[in-house]
């Protein structure tokens, strides 16, 4: 049969329809190389007595993880199918379904890339239709006509929050979260959540009382807007489980070690309690998925559970003695002192810088377009580098703001050959707009003669960290020309 048969790992060995052993093609040529007298023994006595056997409809995904748990010897490289009366069913190799599953794992790898990537364009289309709909709002529209834009810049809004939520929680699953501490005053922390949602909770006829508890002048080095996501996703969930009293606070006092912080959120709204805290503690289980709402929500919380974890302190729930809920957090982070930091954010130059904004994308050039009227800058666009390196002859732009990927001529190429032209035209500051932005991709940009990168979708504070160190340079070296 071996011979028959090369291929075959393993055989089974089965009496009356059942499985009882096992014969490894390895193993059983090895015992006979060195015992060539098993020969004329029955197979019984040189079988594994003892094989895996599995259900024949378990999954491979289940196999494996089955696998890894097991205590079983690592020389039972087959297994034994049986269907649910325990017959026998067929034989496998492990290193056949490791191979599949590890096929398997990669595909999912694969598609859970497209589906991020497809994620970021849809955020940056989603930052377009927000531009579109705050240019609209400040112009004069019918009664009607401004409701639908309402509408549509609240639905945006909604829906860039949760697809950020969505992106944000698949980091925090892969280890990719990236946290970002600064020092931060913990009564303006305060300040900000109460002014972010006490006018909301009124809204929906709620009333949200948040207090702050410890010295007047604490600072901490934390994330702030990841704990302010974290009681943004607390405080939503209980508005959304009905009318009442939200009662929220922060407390800071000192340890060892720096300072410990206490979020809570409590809340008085009726239903069942173990039906809430099920939402709270398995935020993304299969109830949640069946209505989009209990979804967003779900997510909001799921990742309020990964920040937590990630900042060094699980969030946990219990249910009032009367009704409602009280989810609460604690952390341990260091103390910061505000006074050795700048009192003064970073500040565009105070003259109208004149920007090129070069982009195939008609919305990345209008979400670029609005920025740069945030920041009193002026603009023209260009879709592509051909088209870039034309207008920047004139000489006329302070900075350029430049997408990589384009058609006729990309980025790189296009910033090299504007560094090819002479004078103040082929000295302008060129800033990368890329959703790539590895270090090997900024060393190319850099090389190419740009100055500095910006990530798309683009955050108004970092655009205006960039602007800001560039222009000034720019000013301070048409002063030393002068000079």
């Amino acid at each position: 049969m071996l011979h028959a048969d090369p291929r075959a790992a393993a055989f089974a060995i089965v009496a009356g329809g059942k499985p009882v052993g096992l014969i490894y093609r390895d193993v059983f040529l090895g015992q006979m190389a060195v015992a060539p007298g098993l020969v004329d023994r029955p197979v019984s006595e040189v079988m594994d007595r003892d094989p895996r056997t599995v259900p024949a409809a378990l999954s491979p995904a289940d196999f494996v993880d089955r696998l890894a748990k097991s205590a079983a010897p690592v020389f039972r490289s087959a297994y034994i199918a049986v269907d649910d009366t325990g017959d026998y069913v067929g034989v496998g190799g492990l290193e056949s379904l490791l191979n599949s599953h590890r096929r398997r794992q990669r595909e999912a790898d694969d598609a859970t890339a497209l589906v991020e990537r497809m994620a970021l364009d849809i955020g940056r289309h989603l930052e377009g239709v927000l531009a579109f709909t705050e240019r609209l709002e400040q112009t004069r529209l019918t009664p009607d006509a401004a409701a639908y834009v309402r509408a549509i810049g609240d639905t945006s809004r909604d829906m860039s929050q949760v697809l950020g939520r969505a992106m944000d929680l698949r980091r925090a699953a892969t280890g990719e979260l990236v946290l970002a501490p600064a020092p931060a005053l913990l009564r303006d922390l305060s300040d900000a959540v109460e002014a972010r949602w006490a006018p909301r909770a009124a809204e929906g006829g709620s009333t949200l009382l948040f207090s702050y508890d410890g010295p007047p002048d604490a600072a901490a080095l934390i994330d702030a807007d990841r704990v302010l996501q974290v009681f943004d996703a607390l405080i939503e969930s209980a508005l959304a489980s009905g009318r009442g009293v939200i009662e929220a606070s922060l407390k800071a006092h000192a340890v060892e070690g720096g300072l410990k912080l206490e979020g809570r959120v409590r809340d008085n709204a009726p239903g069942a309690a173990e039906a809430r805290l099920e939402r709270v503690l398995a935020p993304l289980g299969a109830g949640s998925i069946e209505d989009s709402n209990e979804l967003a929500l779900g997510v909001g919380i799921a990742l309020a559970h990964g920040l937590t974890r990630a900042m060094g302190g699980p969030l946990r729930a219990e249910a009032n003695l009367g009704a409602g809920l009280t989810v609460h957090f604690s952390l341990t982070v260091p103390e910061a002192d505000l006074a050795d930091q700048d009192d003064d954010e970073p500040m565009l130059d105070a003259r109208s810088a004149h920007i090129l904004i070069v982009d195939d994308n008609a919305t990345n050039r209008m979400v670029a377009e609005a920025l740069c009227e945030m920041f009193d800058c002026t603009s023209e666009q260009v879709a592509d580098g051909v088209e870039a390196v034309e207008a920047a002859k004139s000489g006329r732009f302070d900075l350029i703001l430049m997408d990589i990927k384009m058609p006729r001529m990309d980025g790189v190429t296009a910033t090299r050959a504007i560094r090819e032209l002479p004078g103040r035209a082929g000295a302008a500051p060129i800033v990368a707009l890329t959703a790539n932005a590895d270090p090997n991709d900024v060393a190319t940009y850099i090389a190419a003669g740009m100055q500095d990168v910006v990530e798309k979708p683009i955050k108004p504070e970092r655009l205006a960290v960039v602007l800001s160190a560039l222009l000034g340079d720019d000013e301070d070296d048409d002063a030393e020309a002068a000079a």
